[in-house]
C-alpha cells in the first residue's frame, strides 16, 4: 500500500515570485490643448473656443472618430501679480484640454504637429498603451507563480525537504500593471515642427507570495 508524505501546517515555506513581461505598444492616448489669456474674460473664452473647435475640425479631417476626442480639462483662471506686497489683479487664464485616442503609435507625432499648426499650445501627456494589455498582465502573473515554484523548488532540495503538492496560500502582491511609456512636455512652440516620438515598449510586471507546507 502507497504511503502519503505527512505534511504539518506549523511547517511553512515562504517564497515571494516575480514576473516580467514586455509588449509592443499598439496605441496612443494623447492629452492637448489651448491655454488663451488676456484682461476681458469674454473676449479670452471666443478665442479659446475657437482655437479648439480648430483643433477638433482638423482632427475629424484627418479621420479621427469624435468620440476618440473627449474634454479632460476645462477651466477659467483668474491670474494676479505680487507687487509690494500687493494683490494685483493681471487678468484671466482659460485652459481647454482634449484626450485624443489613436489606434496605432505611428501617428502620434503627427497629429501634434497638425494640433499646434490649428491652435494648441500645450501637450500635457503622451501614453502608449496595448491592447493586449489584459493578456500580457495575465502572462506576467503566471510568470510570477512560475517564479516562486521555481525559489520554492531549489530551497527545498537545499534544506532536503519535502513540499507539499499545492500551496497552502497564495497571495498576489499589488504592483502597477505596466510601467507606462510617457511623455510630458509643459508647452509648445506656435509653429508646427516634426515631432518624433518613439513608442518603446511596455514592460508589466506581477509578484506572488506562496506558502508551501513542507516535511
Amino acid at each position: 500500500m502507497a504511503q502519503h508524505k505527512q505534511f504539518s501546517c506549523d511547517f511553512t515555506l515562504e517564497v515571494w515570485g516575480e514576473g516580467v513581461v514586455t509588449a509592443v505598444p499598439d496605441r496612443t492616448l494623447i492629452t492637448l490643448g489651448t491655454v488663451s489669456e488676456g484682461v476681458d474674460l469674454e473676449s479670452v473664452q471666443t478665442e479659446n473656443a475657437t482655437k479648439v473647435a480648430a483643433i477638433i475640425e482638423a482632427l475629424e479631417h484627418s479621420g479621427i472618430a469624435r468620440e476618440r476626442i473627449k474634454t479632460t480639462q476645462f477651466q477659467i483662471e483668474p491670474q494676479y501679480d505680487y507687487i509690494d506686497g500687493k494683490q494685483e489683479f493681471r487678468g484671466y487664464k482659460v485652459t481647454h484640454l482634449l484626450q485624443v485616442m489613436l489606434d496605432n503609435v505611428t501617428e502620434a507625432g503627427r497629429l501634434i504637429d497638425m494640433a499646434v499648426a490649428n491652435g494648441a499650445n500645450i501637450v500635457t501627456s503622451i501614453e502608449f498603451d496595448s491592447s493586449e494589455a489584459a493578456k500580457t498582465r495575465q502572462e506576467a502573473l503566471i510568470a510570477a507563480v512560475r517564479d516562486a515554484e521555481s525559489k520554492a523548488t531549489s530551497i527545498a532540495h537545499a534544506l532536503s525537504v519535502s513540499l507539499s503538492a499545492v500551496p497552502c496560500k497564495v497571495e498576489e502582491v499589488a504592483q502597477p500593471g505596466a510601467e507606462p511609456v510617457l511623455f510630458k512636455v509643459a508647452a509648445m512652440p506656435q509653429q508646427s515642427v516634426t515631432s518624433p516620438i518613439e513608442p518603446g515598449q511596455l514592460t508589466f510586471r506581477a509578484a506572488v507570495r506562496i506558502w508551501y507546507m513542507y516535511g
